[in-house]
């Protein structure tokens, strides 16, 4: 062993034996992870799917659907997605409000999470050898540089979903306003409420495509069935816009108490309205405050040079011209 571990050395540096021994812990969790990730089917699933396979007819009855559900990602699910059922509907309700709506979309989110975790870590290891293993870094540098581009490859996914959902719940709050204007109209002239949001639906496609989307899938499933006050309840919970939940709830009380849907529209279209121009005023008014550090640093400095630097310029030659009479006496 003592041989090793010098060879070991001279060849790595002082760090050789750790990270011949780290190296040798990765190939092992890579090694243990298929058979880790590996589900076994019940026997009771088997069954349930040869007597579905015989009953249901060979066309395809889900064209509603989003996507199918893959095959491949189904035997690591075990692995792919959170035990927890709670934990399972609050990521399944993050990547909807993000605009995935597959069934896959959580399991491809963690693929995502371990496949980039994996890669950045190898990366690490791999710059590691070629570049900072022959300065011998210290213990903590080390691992700063093999650890650090696993979890930045780890948080990149969670980063990307964090983003798509901020992005897409700011472009359903700007384009309600509007939306909900034209749906009033279209209302007052005549057009159910079906009708008026699929009218919706295409005018804005163009300039808000998610809330377009949105207003689709609320008239196909309306068409298909679904009760109304569900199906609204379901575009509030996966837009996440408390302008979108109150809307569904007017339209819910609307519908159960029996008013005119063009009245509560036409209320809330003028508070939509001068909601979006209390948002625009607290926008402007937060322009200044963000841009006095700005301003500060962008004209505070030229400003004194301008007002300093001559005056600096004249005492440094007054300076001079003292220091030169003083020493003439002398000479």
């Amino acid at each position: 062993m003592e041989a090793l571990n010098s060879v070991l050395v001279e060849i790595l540096g002082p760090m050789g034996p750790l990270l011949v021994v780290g190296g040798l812990g990765i190939l092992l969790i890579l090694g243990t992870l298929p058979f880790m990730m590996k589900k076994d089917v019940d026997p009771l699933e088997k069954l349930k799917r040869s007597n579905a396979e015989r009953t249901v007819a060979p066309v395809h009855k889900d064209r509603l659907r989003t996507a199918k559900s893959n095959k491949k990602l189904e035997r690591y699910s075990t692995f792919l997605e959170p035990q927890n059922e709670k934990e399972m509907s609050a990521m399944r309700i993050k990547m909807l409000q993000a605009g995935y709506r597959s069934k896959d979309a959580v399991r491809y989110f963690h693929f995502a999470q371990f496949a980039l975790g994996i890669f950045g870590l190898l990366a690490g290891v791999v710059y590691f050898l070629a570049v900072k293993a022959a300065e011998q870094p210290d213990t903590q540098t080390t691992l700063i540089y093999i650890l650090g581009p696993g979890g930045v490859g780890y948080m990149i996914p969670k980063y990307w979903i964090n983003k798509r959902q901020a992005e897409r719940k700011e472009e359903i709050t700007n384009g309600f306003p509007d939306a909900l204007d034209m749906l009033l109209v279209c209302v007052e002239a005549g057009q159910s409420m079906d009708q008026a949001i699929l009218r919706v639906a295409h005018e804005i496609r163009i300039s808000f495509p998610s809330l377009a989307d949105e207003f689709e899938m609320v008239s196909h499933e309306i068409k298909a069935g679904k009760d109304k006050a569900s199906v609204l309840n379901d575009m509030g919970e996966r837009c996440g816009v408390s302008d979108i939940s109150s809307f569904v709830t007017v339209l819910v009380q609307s519908a159960s108490f029996g008013t005119s849907v063009a009245d509560a529209l036409r209320v809330y279209a003028s508070e939509m309205r001068d909601k979006r121009v209390m948002r625009a005023e607290e926008k402007a008014n937060k322009l200044p405050t963000k841009m006095t550090l700005a301003t500060m640093m962008l004209t505070v400095p030229p400003l004194l040079i301008i007002l300093i630097g001559p005056s600096l310029m004249g005492i440094t030659k007054m300076g001079e011209v003292s220091a030169q009479t003083m020493a003439e006496p002398e000479n």
